[in-house]
């Protein structure tokens, strides 16, 4: 359970890929991105289930106005470890994505409404070719792996079609800065946008 009784927000939503979008996203709106989609969650954990959720909304997949991932996870990892360390409050960490697949839309049916999927992912600092990847320490392994599973177990009891399943990679995605840590991927970029985001009001990023 995530402890309410802080001061400070308990939740940290983030994109390392700010930049992934659907495929109807209208082309230089954030709010038809991923981060629409993160701005839509965190209404969600605030206004129905009561946490204080922060929206980390700073740019790092664009290199001199182009799109580069190359080194987004090194790019992003110093300012999440200064939102943590200014946020020791934060209990749950979640770096949000869309995944990229080809001719494939995850899309499931709620309350007759078509839903992308989502999966979670995991990285363990570790190939089944080499081994341990110790170059890329991960010691929240275990607890991210057990949270997933959790996430997992809650799904497929209320929403079995809702989620893809864990998938399992080699390195760590900045996965080890705080225990209960997840990438999230919500959909992919074959899938359109569900709701109009027009109403939201994307928060300014943290430092």
């Amino acid at each position: 359970a995530i402890d309410t009784a802080t001061d400070g927000p308990q939740i940290l939503i983030y994109h390392t890929h700010s930049q992934e979008a659907f495929a109807d996203s209208r082309p230089g709106d954030l709010r038809d991105t991923i981060i629409g989609v993160g701005e839509r969650l965190k209404e969600i954990l605030t206004d129905q289930y009561g946490f204080e959720v922060l929206h980390h909304t700073k740019v790092y997949d664009m290199i001199d106005g182009k799109l580069d991932r190359n080194k987004a996870y090194n790019l992003a990892a110093p300012d999440i470890e200064a939102i943590l360390k200014a946020y020791p409050s934060i209990q749950v960490v979640i770096d949000l994505h869309r995944d990229g697949v080809d001719d494939y839309r995850f899309v499931t049916e709620f309350n007759g409404k078509p839903v992308a999927k989502i999966m979670f992912y995991n990285g363990l600092s570790r190939t089944a070719r080499n081994g341990p990847v110790d170059y890329l320490p991960n010691p929240y392994i275990q607890q991210n792996l057990a949270f997933s599973f959790q996430l997992e177990y809650q799904a497929a009891q209320y929403y079995p079609e809702f989620y893809r399943g864990i998938y399992l990679a080699g390195y760590r995605y900045n996965l080890h800065l705080r225990p209960r840590s997840i990438l999230l991927e919500a959909g992919a970029q074959t899938n359109t946008i569900p709701v109009s985001y027009t109403h939201l009001t994307l928060p300014t990023s943290m430092p």
